[in-house]
């Protein structure tokens, strides 16, 4: 069992910027691969950006590249999602799992909301 605990949205204008934190119990955190997701209203949710387990490689969707930075602090067991930049069609919902292609829990967290909005 996993324990995701998303944190850092809010209300920003377009060109503004915002830090997401993915605060994750699990004891192998270290090792896994993490990911950003995100849902917006009446859409499926989708991959935003991904890590590997030591921060070596990462991913991103091409609407986010070039604007948003995942990171993690293994000591800390936290996935970061920096986003800079960011656009109306960037407001959603926004959520982290494990996993590097698809998300490996069915059991997401509450997520946070980011809205951007003049």
């Amino acid at each position: 069992q996993v324990h995701l605990v998303e944190s850092g949205g809010g209300l920003v204008q377009p060109g503004g910027s915002l830090r997401l934190s993915c605060a994750a119990s699990i004891f192998t955190f270290s090792s896994e691969s993490m990911s950003w997701y995100r849902q917006a209203p009446g859409k499926e949710r989708d991959l935003v950006a991904a890590i590997t387990s030591h921060g070596g490689s990462t991913k991103y969707a091409d609407s986010v590249k070039g604007r948003f930075t995942i990171s993690r602090d293994n000591a800390k067991n936290t996935v970061y999602l920096q986003m800079n930049s960011l656009k109306p069609e960037d407001t959603a919902v926004y959520y982290c799992n494990v996993g590097w292609a698809s998300p490996r829990y069915d059991d997401w967290g509450q997520g946070t909301q980011v809205t951007v909005s003049s």
